[in-house]
């Protein structure tokens, strides 16, 4: 995990229960995780800003109309490309927010093998 490693304990969040803001340069993005990792903070950071301090978001469950799923929402990132980081040292890849758009990312079951 990441420099801000500790877990949550937020309840579940329902139908129509998060804010997005949308729109010009900002959009979100939505990383998909498998239920193990319920509570754990996903690190993302701007790839073009090195040294810039990284955003987190707890992974939470989501009910909505279709059934239940497992993520960690940003509801307002800047746009642009962005890491997605494993723990604090693994990036498991990234992905691109674009104004008014939500991103999508979904988050391997584990963490990358160490290159050789």
């Amino acid at each position: 995990m990441a420099e801000h490693e500790h877990s949550h304990t937020y309840g579940p969040s329902g139908t129509a229960t998060v804010v997005l803001d949308l729109g010009g340069d900002t959009g979100a993005l939505i990383i998909y995780t498998g239920r193990q990792l319920l509570g754990r903070e996903i690190e993302v950071s701007r790839t073009d800003r090195d040294g810039d301090p990284r955003t987190h978001s707890a992974v939470r469950e989501r009910q909505v109309r279709d059934g239940t799923f497992h993520s960690a929402v940003y509801p307002d990132l800047p746009a642009g490309t962005y890491t997605v980081w494993w723990d604090n040292d693994t990036p498991v890849g990234s992905v691109t927010v674009t104004g008014g758009v939500v991103a999508e990312f979904a988050l391997p079951t584990r963490a990358p093998a160490a290159a050789d």
